[in-house]
């Protein structure tokens, strides 16, 4: 029988907040008429609903609306310190959604924005501008899905489409798209772009079951891995962050054995290793919002402002994935966190 809380919140995008700005652009058109039983709301400015005090992330979460805006001032940011570089010098991110349509309990942007709620940018061509004009300098290494997951909301925005649309009139960009999706029939229907890298984060089935709420399986992720595979894609594997728990070795030792059996490793472009680590300030929101978490409420070591797992122990947990990865690919392929260069 259902939880009578359930019916305490309303559906997910059962609202639609539209900036009166992008009433009539052509994107937000396209994005509503998904939603045909949306109610929807025009505002002046989408932080007058997005940036309101006293709202509870962990629990806007379970009902999430949708808010249309444009997004103003700086568009391209350079890529953060916490982040892997991947050997680029010149590495950007930006973001042209906010948040995630998962519930990752560890994920640092329940500590990062105020609300739960998704804001999708739909002056998507003001952040291609930008683009080029950063490209005009040199070239460009830039993360488009780094503050949200983009494919798995592909099927309403169409944005991964219209980023490898993009890139195939600029040379010298490259851009990662990364995603805890099995979206890839998300983007089969464009060919394989030059210089686009689809990056799928990988976890133990344990670690989904516990930690990555909504996210698809460890098994339909590799499954789309595969599929992405034979149709040409480059691929990245993800295996950042790793999670610790009590038996971490005999989970991530059966995951790497699914990944080598389903997987032609010969064919992956490149690998992240990396342990769980979050700024101080987000884990201290994200302790206030999620008590009860145990993956939150972890005693982590503050170093630098960054809170990660104790020093020995994050050696054992990268030492270890690295062993093993290091059977299947060339060690220039693998990319540790805490080394801005190949190993």
């Amino acid at each position: 029988m259902k939880s009578l809380k359930e019916d305490y919140y309303n559906s997910l995008f059962s609202h639609i907040y539209v900036e009166k700005s992008v009433r009539t652009h052509v994107r937000t058109q396209r994005i509503l008429s998904k939603f045909p039983n949306a109610h929807i709301i025009e505002i002046e400015h989408y932080k007058d609903v997005f940036s309101r005090r006293k709202q509870n992330y962990v629990l806007q979460h379970r009902s999430q609306n949708l808010i249309l805006a444009a997004k103003a001032g700086n568009l391209i940011y350079k890529g953060a310190p916490v982040c892997q570089n991947f050997g680029n010098e010149y590495f950007y991110y930006t973001s042209c959604m906010m948040n995630c349509v998962y519930d990752c309990e560890y994920c640092y942007l329940k500590g990062m924005y105020p609300s739960g709620n998704l804001v999708v940018f739909v002056n998507l061509e003001d952040f291609f501008d930008k683009t080029q004009e950063l490209l005009k300098e040199h070239p460009v290494y830039l993360c488009v899905s780094y503050d949200t997951d983009l494919l798995a909301f592909e099927s309403v925005l169409g944005y991964a489409g219209e980023w490898a649309s993009f890139l195939k009139q600029n040379p010298n960009l490259q851009i990662e798209i990364r995603t805890k999706s099995a979206g890839f029939l998300n983007i089969r229907q464009f060919r394989p772009v030059f210089g686009m890298i689809t990056a799928v984060t990988l976890s133990p089935q344990m670690v989904i079951d516990a930690y990555e709420h909504g996210t698809p399986s460890l098994v339909r992720r590799l499954e789309c891995v595969a599929q992405a595979q034979r149709n040409g894609f480059a691929v990245r594997l993800c295996f950042d962050p790793m999670i610790y728990c009590p038996d971490w070795e005999a989970q991530y030792e059966q995951m790497l054995d699914q990944v080598f059996l389903k997987i032609d490793m010969k064919q992956i472009k490149d690998v992240s290793i990396g342990t769980f680590r979050v700024s101080r300030k987000y884990l201290k929101n994200m302790r206030k919002d999620n008590p009860d978490s145990v993956i939150v409420q972890f005693p982590y070591e503050n170093i630098g402002g960054i809170c990660q797992y104790p020093k020995e122990l994050t050696n054992r947990m990268e030492t270890f994935l690295l062993a093993r990865l290091k059977e299947q690919i060339k060690e220039d392929q693998i990319f540790l966190w805490e080394k801005e260069n190949r190993i």
